[in-house]
């Protein structure tokens, strides 16, 4: 139920004054609509061959499952991380939008690509027993207001009838990773995740949950802390991919 004090109230609130519009283009929509046939049209889907382990496309024509140079030469901890869409041009706007620029109305959309992500055979036909979002540092969520992974894993919840399970959290507030290479990149996480107290998921079948998968350093690192702590088996999702 909506009240004065959520997100939805306001937008609700806010479509009611101001009619709907692309966010790309501004061109008049639908209500529950945010992008345009046009811009929609647009959006820079990921198409076969692709990488089986971290989705990143190939250009060439391989039939044949294969593992990218991405993930051929180190330990991830996923067992595949599965993202539709590339995070370049109209989606990686909306993405920054939504995270740094506080249109939270925007997860709406954000959530729609993970759930097109899911319709991969690689995810369809699994059963899942919680969704764990990717954790931010105390710190960067203060300073954001929110945790984005964690507002798209609420939307896939009431999506998917599955529960929420916030099993991580990051005790460590890392140095940017842009300026890593792979390797450097997950000796930068290490020990920047952990199991919260109380929470237990021996034997749980994980979907992790975060808004973009650039090398999946992160992603794995999490799985990596959900597996020792006894879960069956971890599978990630990401609206995108770098």
């Amino acid at each position: 139920m909506w009240t004065l004090a959520t997100p939805d109230f306001l937008h609700g609130l806010a479509s009611l004054l101001y009619p709907p519009s692309c966010a790309i283009c501004s061109a008049p929509l639908e209500v529950g609509e945010y992008l345009c046939a046009e811009c929609e049209a647009k959006v820079p889907r990921i198409m076969p061959p692709f990488c089986a382990k971290c989705s990143e496309p190939f250009d060439g024509a391989i039939t044949t499952t294969f593992a990218c140079a991405n993930c051929a030469h180190r330990t991830l901890y996923f067992d595949a991380a599965v993202s539709v869409y590339r995070s370049r041009g109209i989606v990686r706007h909306i993405i920054l939008n939504f995270k740094y620029g506080r249109q939270i109305h925007l997860r709406h959309l954000v959530a729609r690509w993970l759930v097109a992500a899911l319709d991969d055979e690689r995810l369809r036909e699994r059963h899942f027993d919680a969704i764990v979002p990717v954790p931010l540092h105390p710190a960067r969520q203060r300073e954001r207001g929110f945790n984005q992974a964690a507002l798209l894993a609420e939307w896939l919840s009431a999506h998917l009838s599955l529960p929420v399970c916030p099993a991580l959290e990051r005790i460590r507030c890392t140095t940017t990773q842009t300026a890593f290479d792979r390797s450097e990149r997950m000796q930068n996480l290490r020990g920047a995740f952990r199991l919260r107290k109380k929470l237990d998921v021996r034997r749980l079948r994980v979907l992790l949950i975060d808004d973009v998968l650039t090398t999946g350093s992160t992603l794995s690192e999490c799985a990596r802390v959900l597996k020792k702590a006894g879960a069956r088996s971890v599978f990630a999702a990401t609206a995108a991919r770098a």
